[in-house]
């Protein structure tokens, strides 16, 4: 570091500027020295594009001079793995503990709907139901879970495989004390498709006589779920039950330098608790899953991985259109150089596990689950999976909040903390400013981590967020 660049690694051909230079925003990257057409372009240490157009050194390099170039890379298999280190002391949190044994980190009562045509009705529904939350303290709130799908689709096939898979996951969050399910009826998507709890409520706009009839019959039952849902209280329980899903969005040049290693360095004192963390949003981990399948523990687990990621090369037409362009303003250029980034968040531990989307998650420790990068996609699938608790770094200032899981918002730089503080919770870029290193930064993060899943609220859950942003997988045709 020389006060105006960083060099992230001794054989980079280029520094990221720690603020505005002539001709290079901050955040940005600068030549170190001179790149001829062609030549590739290091950063981390490793490749992220080609030159495009000659680059002298002190030369701001962006879209205008670095391009995607061909992407070949070689796997190898658990060669990274090393052996987690238990902790000295067991950390613990305060949850609630269901008559199953699973263990919460907050206490919904969730609506969920079949398709987007009974959606009016359950929001009326909690709308209504809210204000009954005032007699019963220990109950978080009612959330309508509502989305755009359901009908309008194959009755069999992957489409309809993953909402319900998604919606299942849901239904039998931790989080939820109690669920009530509701339809229209004649829709594709039936609820005699679902694999709810035993006793799960259901109900359909069409069997009650329309709209009004269904939302009294639905306050009726959010009023007997109540009670039982109120009943419960928090108790030490080892950190071993949290499952911590890892976001980034709205990334910038500095993402990977503060926010996504001091999330990973959580991470890995979660795993080491045996703990579990999810990294997910497979397009962006595009051009860094060799990394990962040097940790993974075994051969079929970093092969499991690779499968996906083919699976995403077949299915987008470009794997390098993603970079939006919020990412390309905050100093990113390639997906290659915003994937190296984006796979700090998953630490450094062994990779145990690789899930398809929404599907439960019973290892512990770091694994991957398949995703989009589209965040509220992504976090929706973690959260059907399991995750009671959600991370989320983001450089340029997302928002954004995960119901029935609290979502912690980590801000890459400081700039980004000052101008929507009300929004942030951690403020990653004190590690630029030399206050704290990585580490002591990924220790506060984890010991906050706790603080929440004993129910201290975020900024997200204090401003609300959470209801509109459950967004599950869309795949098929819409017919």
């Amino acid at each position: 570091m020389t006060g105006e660049t960083l060099l992230l690694h001794p054989e980079d051909d280029v520094a990221v500027a720690l603020r505005e230079l002539p001709g290079v925003p901050r955040g940005h990257k600068v030549a170190v020295h001179d790149l001829a057409v062609g030549a590739p372009v290091r950063k981390y240490g490793q490749a992220i594009g080609v030159v495009t157009a000659p680059i002298a050194a002190g030369d701001h390099v962006h879209t205008h001079n670095l391009g995607m170039g061909p992407h070949d890379r070689a796997y190898d298999f658990g060669t990274e793995v090393r052996p987690v280190e238990p902790p000295p002391a067991p950390a613990s949190f305060r949850g609630i503990v269901r008559p199953d044994g699973r263990v919460a980190t907050r206490n919904y009562i969730g609506i969920l709907t079949s398709v987007n045509c009974s959606a009016t009705v359950a929001k009326r529904i909690a709308s209504r139901a809210s204000a009954l939350c005032e007699e019963f303290p220990n109950v978080d709130g009612i959330v309508a879970l509502t989305h755009g799908t359901g009908c309008g689709m194959a009755a069999d096939g992957d489409g309809i495989r993953l909402l319900r898979r998604t919606l299942t996951g849901y239904a039998r969050h931790p989080n939820f004390a109690a669920i009530l399910v509701v339809g229209l009826g004649c829709e594709v998507n039936q609820l005699t498709g679902f694999d709810l709890p035993e006793g799960t409520p259901t109900m359909t706009i069409q069997e009650l006589g329309g709209t009004s009839a269904t939302v009294r019959r639905g306050l009726e039952v959010i009023r007997e779920l109540l009670p039982a849902a109120n009943a419960v209280t928090r108790e030490p329980v080892p950190a071993s039950n949290l499952v911590l899903g890892l976001q980034c969005g709205g990334s910038d040049g500095y993402s990977g330098i503060t926010a996504n290693p001091a999330l990973g360095a959580a991470a890995d004192l979660l795993v080491r608790h045996g703990g579990t963390a999810i990294l997910s949003e497979t397009p962006e981990v595009y051009g860094a899953e060799h990394l990962l399948t040097r940790r993974a523990v075994s051969r079929a687990v970093g092969e499991r991985l690779i499968e996906r990621i083919h699976w995403w090369e077949s299915y987008a037409e470009s794997m390098d259109n993603n970079p939006s362009p919020g990412n390309k303003a905050g100093g990113l250029t390639t997906i290659l150089e915003k994937s190296l980034g984006a796979v700090a968040k998953g630490g450094t531990t062994p990779l145990t596990a690789v899930y398809e989307y929404a599907e439960p998650v019973t290892g512990r420790g770091f694994v991957f689950m398949d995703t989009p990068g589209y965040d509220p996609v992504s976090a929706t699938g973690q959260v059907a999976g399991g995750a009671n608790l959600i991370c989320f770094t983001t450089g340029r200032g997302s928002v954004y909040g995960c119901r029935p899981a609290p979502s912690l918002k980590l801000a890459s730089n400081r700039e980004t903390y000052r101008a929507m503080e009300e929004d942030m919770d951690v403020d990653c870029g004190a590690i630029l400013d030399g206050e704290v290193t990585v580490a002591e930064l990924g220790e506060r993060i984890f010991r906050l981590v706790l603080d929440v899943a004993s129910g201290r609220q975020t900024a997200s859950e204090e401003l609300g967020f959470g209801d509109e942003e459950f967004a599950p997988w869309q795949l098929g045709a819409v017919m």
